[in-house]
């Protein structure tokens, strides 16, 4: 049975088991540089980390800055990102957002929303993970498929809409924590609760999850 407090003192809670559960919760893309995170957030669309790992380094090797990769020959952008799956816009977007940041940013990564806004193929979930991660900034919530399932299922939201989604996140969680609450409940999706068959019955959350099944 799920706690009777309130919705906020419930999401608190719920943070801070998230944070004993996974004490460290970094940034799961591979980067050295503000540019190489944006690249790396773009591949992860609709692919795993793991697999965008995989592919940056020899991306990165070729091509390691904004002038480089803003200059790229098209085509062999597209070669090398093709394994992470709709290569062909990813390439497009990759090469038109590092040519806005090398040719209207004096090659460096915009620092606000707004800005980094109006780069190709950058909306707020790219946007929020490279302010959090490479500059500090915490903006708002990423919302990909693993927040959006167990902000749901915790009863913290009632939206399909990620950007209602990230609206609610930020209501009830403080600032600093808005970015690893997203990587945090990342690996409580992968871990514990999937998306076919959570695992209620060992689940930390579960007291505190209105969609709890416990056996």
């Amino acid at each position: 049975m799920t706690k009777k407090i309130s919705l906020k003192k419930r999401s608190l809670e719920i943070l801070n088991r998230l944070k004993s559960l996974y004490p460290e919760a970094p940034c799961t893309l591979d980067y050295e540089t503000p540019v190489q995170l944006l690249v790396a957030t773009i591949l992860s669309a609709q692919c795993t980390d793991a697999r965008v790992n995989l592919v940056t380094p020899a991306l990165f090797e070729r091509f390691p800055d904004a002038i480089a990769l803003g200059n790229a020959d098209l085509e062999e952008l597209e070669n090398l990102v093709r394994s992470t799956g709709f290569y062909r816009n990813k390439a497009k977007n990759i090469k038109g957002a590092c040519w806005a940041i090398a040719n209207k940013f004096n090659n460096q990564v915009p620092q606000t929303m707004e800005l980094l806004l109006e780069l190709p193929g950058v909306a707020r979930k790219t946007a929020n993970v490279v302010l959090a991660h490479a500059f500090g900034i915490h903006m708002g919530v990423t919302v990909d498929t693993h927040v959006k399932r167990l902000s749901q299922r915790l009863g913290l939201t009632k939206h399909p809409d990620p950007a209602r989604i990230e609206r609610d996140l930020m209501l009830l969680l403080p600032q600093p924590d808005w970015e690893n609450w997203s990587i945090r409940l990342v690996y409580h999706g992968r871990a514990v609760c999937n998306a076919r068959n959570p695992n209620c019955d060992v689940c930390q959350l579960a007291d505190l999850c209105p969609s709890a099944n416990v056996s």
